[in-house]
């Protein structure tokens, strides 16, 4: 490059004002900042104006952030919050800090590959012995031993399994199968509703988030509980807590996942005292250490109709939060973590 061509690229510089640059870094940047931030960058010129505003866009036009079969899209008529902002997680997860690269919210994926799926398996069972079939589909008439339906699967082939991610025993394992949008609810705050016809007894997805001890979720709890009672905006916490009984009768197992700040599209279920309209189940699966917890449809789900699942029993509660769940049923108050 010559110094005539040189001067010549630094008057294409000056003359823009350095936009140039600007609007390369804001896209470089911007995406990592939270809502708040966004909003005071956009307001100080044109060009972190626009950047913004693609970012914002991209944000509600999908929750998941790339990492589901389908987009999950935002829709709000009853505020100006344009989005609930967390970290998306489609597997279960240990408490730590997230990778700087799961921060990264908004950003311009044109050109990109999708980005992979994580293990869903969190801890695996050294030495553990699965399945040799090249095809585990139950309609192949396939005698596999991991395979155990009944109405539904509660266990799955696994790590320990040579079949691959294709096989038919793998239902849960693949992410979210049907499209949903997160909608904002006057009364609920956001929840999640269908956005196609939902057949009975089909896979929505599994609930993810931050796997914690006992004593953890507990503290978590507390002080969940404190910042509802202080804070004068509107705090959903999404703190999920199964017990299942096991055969002996003698001992409960007991699991603790917290979506508040980490999870997916399943933080955004909400309680219904009639059972709503999925199924929990927990599934395992050959060769990981520990269960999930899935849901499915438990009859038709309307386009458009919101989902919905029973949280636990409101009986032994009476200091719960309201319910509106509006069902024929609703006892008023949501279930609390002790029931």
């Amino acid at each position: 490059m010559d110094k005539q061509q040189r001067a010549g690229e630094r008057e294409k510089d000056d003359g823009d004002g350095g936009g140039g640059l600007l609007c390369r870094l804001a896209h470089l940047v911007l995406p990592y900042l939270e809502p708040t931030d966004l909003a005071s960058v956009s307001a100080t010129c044109k060009v972190l104006h626009v950047v913004s505003k693609a970012i914002t866009s991209r944000r509600i036009s999908d929750a998941s952030r790339h990492l589901e079969n389908h987009p999950i899209p935002f829709f709000n008529s009853v505020d100006s919050e344009l989005y609930a902002n967390f970290i998306y997680t489609p597997v279960q997860t240990l408490p730590s800090s997230p990778s700087i690269a799961n921060l990264c919210w908004g950003g311009d994926i044109s050109g990109r590959s999708d980005r992979v799926r994580p293990d869903p398996f969190l801890v695996r069972v050294e030495g553990a012995h699965g399945c040799d079939c090249g095809s585990c589909d139950s309609d192949s008439g396939s005698n596999c031993p991991c395979m155990d339906f009944s109405g539904l699967p509660t266990r799955e082939c696994g790590p320990s399994c040579r079949c691959g991610s294709e096989c038919g025993n793998r239902l849960t394992q693949k992410g979210l199968s049907a499209k949903v949008k997160v909608v904002k609810d006057r009364r609920k705050g956001w929840s999640l509703c269908a956005a196609e016809l939902i057949p009975k007894g089909k896979f929505i997805c599994e609930y993810t988030g931050e796997l914690l001890s006992t004593e953890e979720a507990r503290k978590r709890q507390k002080l969940y509980d404190e910042i509802q009672k202080s804070s004068k905006r509107h705090f959903s916490p999404a703190l999920l807590v199964v017990k299942e009984h096991l055969p002996s009768g003698n001992v409960c197992m007991r699991i603790n996942i917290d979506a508040t700040r980490i999870g997916n599209i399943a933080r955004f279920i909400n309680h219904s005292c009639d059972g709503g309209n999925l199924c929990t189940l927990i599934v395992r699966s050959s060769g990981a250490l520990l269960p999930r917890v899935c849901f499915f449809s438990s009859r038709v789900i309307l386009e458009n109709e919101e989902l919905a699942f029973s949280y636990g029993d409101t009986a032994v509660n009476s200091t719960g939060s309201q319910c509106f769940c509006n069902s024929a049923s609703c006892r008023g108050i949501l279930p609390a973590e002790h029931t």
